[in-house]
């Protein structure tokens, strides 16, 4: 059965919103239509994709049971432990928290091919306190994490489940993962965790909240430092001690700065002071403010640019907020509170080609899109073929209260990541894997 009849194959519809396909932006291999084609008309990998559309309420049932389980960053054990029962009842083997808290399993291949790792995160930007209460109104589910990564979560199950019901044999062993820590200043704690217990993965593929082209495929990696600065002075009465030196103006004096800064706009290159704090009342001289600063690139020479002049004028802040009142009373603590590596890779790696090929399976035209801060860094940091893609079915409002996913042809989600993974790990008695195993890091 040929790719282009896929539509019928999986019941896929051409997503009219997709943008035009950016051939010279990636190279096939001549092999890749004839291997997927042989993929695709095999009738175990028919049966499976088959069943991926009817699991779609399945997927959509787990969806909604995880997104009400309270999961903030640090604090992800009951959705993990919830997630982890429902990965081994699809049918995953040795599944098992991890020294992180991840929950991870694996479906063995036949000894023969690489391992792959497929994985979405558990935890979310919300207050444990946060009403997750599911609200559905015109066909759309709005809570807050419903998409981000709640989708991701139930995805990767769904594809776990249609691998056992077809009973398709990979040569490569493919690892599914729930994970810890990717939120904010979790700082990828869980994925790093994964990649120190397995020196040995060849390839990973994250499943992340559904774009609006639901065909898009990211390769790069915006890398991110993070930094808390702390001012802390004498501070006093606003009034009788008028004339000391204040921690809050120090601090203003350090975002004028840091606002006035220029930065590329290829490679993007970003950044935001996200959080502030300090004083005690508003008739008090500040003796402690306390600001968080992201700053972002995909490429590590622009942002290490923009690290230098951003903390450079964080100290220069408090020694102009000094000079100004003739006292040296103004300390600033810079403190690293994160880092994401980034990387700009080519597409051109099996991981990517492979994604093509399974958007291209849905009937829509897929698109390589920018680069997204994700758990897919660290594996582009290593050098290790990786991507992130959307779960299936089209969502707003992410990291927001307002946040919604609209369930619509949403089983293509895990039908073009299902199809990768057979072309990535190989089929038994169909197919070559097409990712090569990497000597394992030391």
């Amino acid at each position: 059965m040929k790719l282009a009849a896929r539509t019928a194959l999986a019941g896929a519809i051409i997503l009219g919103a997709c943008l035009p396909v950016q051939a010279e932006e990636l190279v096939l291999p001549a092999a890749y239509p004839e291997t997927f084609d042989r993929i695709l008309s095999a009738p175990q990998v028919r049966q499976a994709l088959a069943a991926l559309k009817d699991d779609d309420q399945n997927t959509l049932a787990d969806q909604k049971a995880l997104v009400v389980i309270p999961s903030p960053t640090f604090k992800e054990a009951r959705r993990a432990q919830a997630y982890g029962k429902r990965l081994a009842e699809s049918g995953l083997q040795n599944v098992r928290e991890d020294a992180a808290g991840n929950m991870c399993g694996v479906l063995p291949g036949s000894g023969k091919g690489p391992k792959l790792l497929l994985s979405a995160h558990l935890d979310t930007v919300f207050p444990e306190q946060t009403d997750l209460t599911i609200k559905e109104k015109d066909g759309k589910l709005y809570a807050p994490g419903i998409a981000d990564d709640a989708r991701g979560l139930a995805a990767v199950l769904s594809i776990v489940r249609a691998l056992k019901a077809s009973g398709i044999r990979t040569a490569g062993d493919v690892w599914f993962c729930g994970t810890v820590g990717e939120e904010g200043l979790g700082d990828l704690k869980g994925i790093k965790q994964v990649f120190k217990d397995h020196m040995d993965i060849d390839g990973y593929i994250a499943l992340e909240s559904p774009t609006v082209q639901n065909a898009d495929i990211s390769f790069q990696a915006a890398g991110s430092n993070r930094y808390r600065i702390t001012y802390k002075g004498p501070g006093g009465h606003s009034y009788q001690a008028f004339g000391q030196p204040s921690a809050i103006h120090a601090l203003g004096r350090a975002i004028a700065g840091i606002s006035d800064l220029q930065t590329p706009a290829t490679p993007k290159t970003t950044f935001t002071v996200g959080t502030i704090a300090g004083g005690t009342s508003v008739n008090s001289i500040a003796a402690e403010a306390t600001m968080d600063l992201d700053m972002r690139s995909n490429d590590n020479d622009e942002l290490l640019k923009l690290e230098a002049k951003a903390l450079q004028i964080a100290r220069d802040a408090a020694a102009m907020e000094n000079k100004r009142w003739g006292s040296d009373k103004i300390q600033v603590k810079i403190d690293q509170v994160g880092a994401r590596p980034g990387g700009s890779p080519s597409p051109n790696n099996a991981v990517v080609q492979a994604l093509w090929m399974g958007v291209k399976a849905t009937g829509a035209a897929p698109k390589l899109a920018g680069a997204r801060s994700t758990e897919a860094n660290l594996p582009i940091s290593l050098g290790i073929p990786a991507a992130v893609v959307g779960a299936g079915g089209f969502s707003e409002g992410i990291h927001s209260p307002g946040e919604w996913f609209d369930p619509a042809n949403a089983y293509l989600g895990p039908v073009k990541a299902l199809v990768a993974i057979l072309g990535l790990v190989g089929v038994e008695g169909v197919s070559e894997p097409l990712l090569e195993k990497r000597p394992p890091r030391k």
